[in-house]
Formats: C-alpha cells, structure tokens, sequence
C-alpha cells in the first residue's frame, strides 16, 4: 500500500500594515523629489555660467577678432580711435576658426546674454540652450523663466553649405514641427536660397563650413 505525503507549502509572504504604509510613503517622497526637480529644472532653472578663458585663450581669441577686422576692445569699449590705413586683401586669410569656449566666451561678453545662452559645438550639429523670460503679460507663466533648446545641422556639401533645423525643445519637450512653421529637417539654404534674401546671400559667400566636436571652421569666398 503507497503511502503519500502530503507536505504543506509555505504560507505566502505578506507584507504587514507598517510595509506598506513604508511603501507608501516611500513612493511620496520619491514623487515630490522628482517633482520638485523637475519644477526647478524647468519652470526655475539657474543662470548658466559664462565662460571665463584664460590670459593665453583671451590673447588667441583677440587675434582671431582681428583677423577678420573685430577688435574686440573697441567693439565692447567704443572709445578707442580709429586709424586711417590703405586697405589691402594681401595675405589675408579667408578661413574663420572659432571654438567652443571661444563663442561662449564672447557671448559672455554680452552682459544680457552672459547667463542666458550658451552653445554646444559636436560633428555637423550646433546646439544652442537659452534661459527666455515670459512676459509679465503672458497669460501663462508670466514673469517665469522657461529653458529653451534647439539644434541646427550645418555641413558643406555639393559645393554648398546646409543648415537644418533638427529641433527646439521647450521644458524638455520637443516642439510640434507645426508649430516651427514645418521647418524641422527642413535644408533652410535649399529650401530659401532660391531667391534673393539672406539665405542665397550666406550661400553664396560661403566656400566651407564645418563644424566638428568643440570647434567651427568657416571659409569665406572671394
């Protein structure tokens, strides 16, 4: 005769009263700490930081500035003397390199600006994050600051240069590509630079662009 034996299975683990309250609370705090950042990133965001160079990045800049006819001195001072001199394209160099903490750094110069824009270079993409006050009229969010993003392609192809709009970004979230008038991934040079305006104007003068990881190289036609 077989003889089965029966083994009880173990009680299911339950969680008690103080668990789940835990829990509960748990999951509370963690929702007002996103909350809270989320509100602090975007509806609050902080001033970016102005990039400050150093005495040997400040005197290359400056060199650059004068090279292409911007003395950096008189732009901001305004007080300095002009001085007559024959003019002359001899020797004359039409290649424009600018870098990353270059731009920043003049955009810093501007004190509207300074904590408010800054600009991000990396292969064929120019990204730019601004900080744009409401109007106190607005209807929505007046006085607020909100965090504005926006990405531009720009290359050089068919002996042409291309400028694309990827995207602009509001809080984080992508704008409708309606809303951008149906501009997004849209060549704004093909598109617009059929006929006279600035788009044919920048085509034209433009013989390179190219903008790599932390840096831009713009050549300029004859």
């Amino acid at each position: 005769m077989n003889t089965e034996t029966l083994v009880e299975a173990p009680p299911k683990k339950r969680f008690s009263g103080l668990q789940v309250l835990g829990l509960v609370l748990l999951a509370i705090v963690i929702t007002v700490l996103i909350t809270a950042f989320v509100i602090k990133k975007y509806l609050w965001p902080s001033e970016f930081r102005p990039v400050e160079l150093n005495q040997k990045e400040e005197q290359v800049l400056q060199g650059k500035l004068e090279a292409i006819g911007l003395d950096a001195d008189v732009v901001m001072v305004g007080d300095q003397p002009l001085v007559a001199e024959p003019y002359s394209e001899a020797g004359a160099s039409r290649d424009v390199y600018f870098g990353e903490r270059e731009l920043n750094a003049l955009v810093a110069r501007n004190t509207s600006m300074a904590n408010r824009l800054a600009i991000d270079l990396s292969d064929d993409l120019a990204s730019a994050k601004m900080l744009i006050p409401v109007p106190e009229d607005f209807p929505i969010m007046s006085g607020q600051t909100v965090r504005v993003t926006a990405g531009v392609e720009m290359a050089f192809e068919n002996n042409r240069p291309i400028v694309i709009l990827k995207g602009v970004s509001l809080m984080g979230v992508p704008i409708p590509n309606a809303w951008l008038g149906n501009l997004k991934n849209v060549d704004l040079v093909q598109q617009f630079g059929g006929n006279d305006g600035f788009w044919k104007t920048f085509s034209d003068g433009v013989e390179l662009i190219e903008v790599t990881d932390g840096r831009l190289h713009v050549k300029l036609r004859e």
